[in-house]
């Protein structure tokens, strides 16, 4: 495939206060651009518009509140959608939900589009974290990501520990491509002893969360941490930065507790979230599926060691430059001192280190991969070359640029299980995975799951 190629994406769950997905989202459209493709971004809003950004074109479609979300909404209009997409008439499409818009796979197929889910989310560890067995979490999973995998050309998944609820299953259109973090803007230099001065005092240690406070991110995890390591005699502060429904009951439990606990809101400015994470001593991801963890790497990029939970993807991600901890107080406050007992100059070279490997320049050739779509302006000097080479698409040309640290068990751009290296467009019609058979413990309400 050689020119430019108009990529519309598609997205539900973001607002103008998220921040993981709506990270990624500009991002990638960022270097799409510069790749010199056209990305269309597509998702819900109060309101409609249709702007041009620094991502490309961002189309705003009103869409449903949820409840008892914080305001995230979703596209609900098949056909509002449905004839965007006609008139948009897109080269790819690449959706990033798998709730409201799975419908878009069979649009694609219809319309000869080769259409790319990306799974930003394990299915089956976010309905554990509702509250759902593990054994019914389990089998409404394998239904949703059976019917997923059947939809689209391909499946993306961020890190080996999202693609393995799609391993089980079989499927064969399976990539990995990760993420990334801005490494210009994420940086130790935006340590301030100012801003530590201002928050803590002495041998305080200064304890940071970047998270949105909702029940799937566990951030009352973070409270019981402080907690502990007062009780053990440590005297941390917390700050926390992000919003979300769950805020009134933190703040409440902090000031019932006598908590050192900073609400910082939503952090809008950038410069400022980078600040906080610089400055702190050690920063906190307790959410048990997190899938990759962009906060979590843009608090290592700044220089600060990161404490993750071991039942998330991040122990993969941080490697030797954080903490993994088991889901209680006790244990993340024991990784808290793991930390603080390196030395500093150490732990904060080391947290540098690790981000480095995860450039954005590198996921973005990733995604591109994925679509087999090569950087517009290295088209015409890649023909020659090409021609005087076997046969083969560009998700595997291009899989050796994007590869992340040596420890992080991922291939990037690469089928899983190894393919033949058919490129996208002569996917469209291959068979990908069986559907999953009941399993009748996981009982027979969630048959229809998905």
């Amino acid at each position: 495939m050689s020119g430019s190629l108009r990529i519309v994406r598609l997205a539900n769950f973001i607002t103008p206060t998220s921040g993981g997905l709506r990270t990624a989202l500009r991002e990638l459209g960022t270097g799409y651009r510069a790749a010199g493709h056209e990305p269309v971004l597509i998702v819900p809003g109060e309101r409609s518009s249709d702007d041009v950004t620094a991502q490309g074109r961002v189309i705003t479609v009103p869409g449903h509140e949820l409840p008892g979300t914080g305001g995230y909404r979703v596209l609900t209009g098949r056909r509002t959608v449905a004839r965007l997409l006609e008139r948009l008439a897109p080269d790819r499409l690449e959706v990033s939900d798998r709730t409201t818009l799975r419908w878009t796979g069979e649009w694609a197929r219809q319309a000869r589009v080769p259409a790319v889910m990306v799974s930003h989310e394990s299915a089956d560890a976010v309905l554990r974290t509702w509250g759902v067995p593990p054994a019914a979490a389990r089998y409404a999973a394998d239904r949703l990501n059976s019917r997923t995998a059947l939809a689209y050309s391909r499946v993306v998944c961020t890190t080996e520990w999202a693609a393995r609820e799609f391993l089980r299953l079989g499927v064969t259109n399976l990539v990995r491509a990760p993420l990334g973090v801005d490494l210009e803007r994420c940086h130790p230099a935006w340590y301030s002893a100012a801003l530590r001065a201002g928050q803590v005092s002495g041998a305080t240690t200064l304890v940071v969360m970047c998270s949105r406070l909702s029940p799937e991110k566990r951030p009352g995890r973070a409270l019981d941490t402080v907690a502990e390591l007062r009780r053990r005699g440590i005297g941390a502060q917390l700050v926390i930065a992000g919003d979300g429904p769950l805020r009134p009951r933190l703040t409440a439990r902090a000031r019932a507790e006598g908590l050192p606990v900073t609400f910082l809101g939503h952090v809008a400015s950038r410069t400022e979230l980078a600040a906080w994470q610089a400055s702190a001593d050690v920063v906190l991801a307790p959410g048990p599926a997190e899938t990759f963890g962009l906060a979590a790497l843009e608090a290592l990029a700044c220089g600060t060691p990161v404490v993750v939970s071991a039942s998330s993807a991040l122990p993969a991600i941080v490697g030797p430059a954080g903490e993994t901890a088991q889901d209680d107080g006790p244990a993340f406050a024991d990784a808290v001192e793991r930390v603080l007992a390196r030395p500093e100059p150490a732990r904060r070279a080391a947290a540098r280190a690790r981000a480095e490997g995860f450039g954005w320049p590198s996921a973005v050739a990733a995604f591109l991969a994925a679509h087999d779509a090569a950087p517009v302006a290295r088209v015409a000097a890649d023909a020659d070359a090409a021609s005087s080479q076997p046969a083969h698409s560009i998700a595997a040309a291009q899989g050796e640029a994007a590869k992340p640290p040596h420890d992080m068990v991922l291939r990037t751009a690469e089928p899983v299980p190894p393919g033949d290296g058919a490129p996208l467009a002569e996917e469209l019609s291959r068979p990908r995975v069986a559907e999953p058979s009941p399993d009748a413990s996981a009982g027979a309400g969630w048959a229809q799951a998905g």
